[in-house]
Parts: structure tokens; sequence; C-alpha cells
């Protein structure tokens, strides 16, 4: 709170930027929120999900990363919590993400996942 004029601000703490995130290639980078929130904002398009929600969801997954007190993350295991916190958050936006990031190419896979899914609810 400011003292001179009374108002409240907060903070937000972020994972640190020496995380670095492995590739299924191999390949090494760093770990870049932006990126993640534009993965996120993409699948969320045109729902009626709130910018807040949003955030709260990648600092959610930024605190979970965090929590695993590893330098090096698989990108595999980035993308795994997003899309658990997608499933709760907005199915179509689950379904979304899911396509891209398990590289669904046909209707056949994506209705076998769809099945998965809805058993699993």
């Amino acid at each position: 709170e400011c003292e001179v004029c009374n108002k409240r601000f907060t903070t937000y703490e972020h994972v640190a930027a020496s995380l670095i995130i492995v590739k299924s290639d191999g390949r090494r980078e760093p770990y870049d929120r932006q990126k993640l929130m534009h993965g996120v904002l993409t699948s969320c398009a045109k729902r009626p999900i709130p910018q807040s929600a949003i955030e709260d969801m990648v600092n959610a997954i930024e605190d979970e990363l965090s929590g695993l007190g590893r330098a090096e993350v698989k990108s595999s295991v980035v993308g795994s919590y997003v899309l658990e916190h997608l499933k709760q958050l907005d199915p179509m936006a689950y379904i979304r993400f899911a396509m891209v990031y398990m590289q669904m190419s046909d209707l056949q896979g994506l209705q076998e996942h769809i099945s998965r899914m809805l058993e699993s609810s």
C-alpha cells in the first residue's frame, strides 16, 4: 500500500528466466511466459473465458513448474499441465490445444481423444 495515496498494489512473481525448456527434438530454450500465454490465448479465442481466469491458469502452471525444483523441464511436462488446467477451465479450449499439442491430423484421432476424455470425466 502506498503511504502517500493509500492505493494498494499487487506484485506477481513469475518463473525465473533461468528455467530451460527441453523440446521433444532435444533443443533447449529459455522458458518464455509470453509463448505459454500465446498458446493458451489461441486455444481460448472466442470462448467465454475471462482474461483473469487465463492469467490465473498461467500463474498456476508457473507455480507447478517452479515447484518441480528443476533447472530443465521437458516441454511435454508443460503441455500436460496446460491440458490439465484447460480441461477444467473449458472443454473446447482443451480440445483446441490438444489438437495442436498432440498433432491430431484427422477426425478419427480427435473423436477417439474426445471419447477417452468423456470416459475419464
